[in-house]
């Protein structure tokens, strides 16, 4: 408990501070969209493409690990558009919040949290298991519900249109281009020079702290500005189910597949599902935050979501850790 607590302590700090900086208007609401762009854009994908690149391929290509993973985040972002998109139309949210409401709910908080914190519960290992998550979720689930949300338009515009939108939002977003170049690096044996080898580090190891800072500064702001809510009548209406998705369902639906692969016979590490349970465990993603504050959706709900549940992963994850073990 004491390891955790040493490793998770930093985290909420630093979302604390950008709450409170920005709560007492230390940082001007204006800068937040400069903060996030930053993140997204530079220090986020810098980060990606050092994972990728410094991982051997074969680490990365476990197809078994791969399969169960990303199925389960496929079942988890369904389940959360069914539960998002039930009832009247009048008070249904639109495909846009919808889909980033089910990124958060199967995104977790892998580049920030979970590779410090599993490094120092488990050692090194952990990271080739650690990138076949970041594949899934980078290249397939944040793609896929960036497609989603792109599905406002297709009344208005005919679906022809929305599939446009849709590609356009995959395309430009730089998250899986910087996974997927970092893999290609690591096929290659490939090594930028050093002066840009240097520049990309600073990056990379700027995108944590500032992506934490960012997301404490999105979730005062949220507070501060009452109608950026507008895309959202529910308030906190659903946002404990969403974390709670993201804290129980998530995991439980990773072991139980995993544990079902193992059984029919195919080829899949205890260590490696271990791990990847874990990562299932951890709360949501705070670049999602960013996406949303890119994309237009309501970002205050998503802020709630992730805050929620990263307070209360500060139980959940160990218990976890301890029916893991």
């Amino acid at each position: 408990m004491l390891s955790i607590l040493q490793v998770t302590f930093p985290f909420f700090a630093l979302v604390l501070c950008g709450y409170v900086a920005t709560r007492r208007r230390m940082l001007p609401l204006e800068a937040i969209g400069g903060l996030n762009s930053f993140v997204l854009f530079f220090a986020l994908p810098c980060m990606l493409y050092r994972f990728g690149a410094s991982t051997p391929i074969a680490q990365m290509l476990d197809a078994t690990l791969f399969g169960v993973y990303l199925l389960c985040s496929l079942a988890l972002v369904g389940l959360t558009v069914l539960s998002t998109r039930r009832g009247p139309a009048a008070t249904r949210l639109g495909w846009n919040d919808t889909a980033f409401g089910a990124l958060v709910a199967a995104f977790p908080n892998t580049g920030f949290m979970g590779v410090p914190l599993l490094v120092a519960l488990l050692g090194a290992q952990v990271v080739g298991p650690t990138i076949v998550t970041l594949v899934a979720d980078m290249v397939f689930t944040s793609s896929l519900c960036i497609a989603l949300s792109r599905l406002d338009g297709a009344g208005q515009h005919g679906v022809a249109q929305a599939l446009r939108n849709a590609l356009r939002g995959v395309v430009a977003n730089p998250m899986p281009w910087s996974i997927l170049l970092g893999g290609l690096a690591s096929v290659l044996g490939f090594s930028l020079p050093a002066p840009l080898q240097k520049t990309v580090s600073l990056l990379a190891d700027a995108a944590s702290p500032v992506a934490l800072f960012t997301m404490g500064a999105v979730l005062a702001r949220s507070q501060l500005l009452p109608s950026r809510q507008a895309a959202s009548t529910r308030g906190w209406g659903d946002v404990p189910r969403i974390a709670l998705y993201k804290l129980v369902l998530h995991p439980v639906l990773v072991w139980g597949a995993g544990r079902a692969a193992m059984a029919a016979g195919l080829p899949l590490d205890p260590f490696a599902l271990t791990v990847v349970v874990l990562l299932a465990a951890l709360p949501s993603a705070s670049n999602v935050s960013m996406l949303t504050e890119r994309f237009g959706a309501d970002t205050g709900r998503v802020a709630r979501i992730i805050l929620l549940s990263t307070v209360v992963a500060f139980v959940s994850f160990p218990a976890a850790v301890a029916w893991l073990r």
